[in-house]
């Protein structure tokens, strides 16, 4: 049997040189906030104060709707006349 011949060298050089790359930054972890009852309280009371805001905006939108559907008939009945 033939067998092929190889060179003397077994693998010619890479063409490029591999560099290492730098380690991933370290990650500071964020500074602890302290949550006292205060904090607490006061958030309690903006978000019941917002949401009666919410439902006053509700309610008068809802109002004001009415009061258009119920003008709109009336003058509807009037121009009939």
């Amino acid at each position: 049997m033939f067998l092929p011949k190889y060179p003397d060298s077994p693998t010619p050089p890479p063409a490029h040189t591999h560099t290492p790359t730098e380690a991933a930054p370290v990650r500071r972890s964020l500074p602890s906030v302290s949550v006292d009852q205060k904090t607490v309280v006061a958030l309690v009371v903006g978000g019941v104060v917002l949401t009666a805001l919410l439902a006053a905006v509700a309610v008068t939108a809802i109002s004001v709707a009415v009061a258009a559907i119920v003008l709109r008939s009336m003058l509807r009945d009037h121009h009939r006349r």
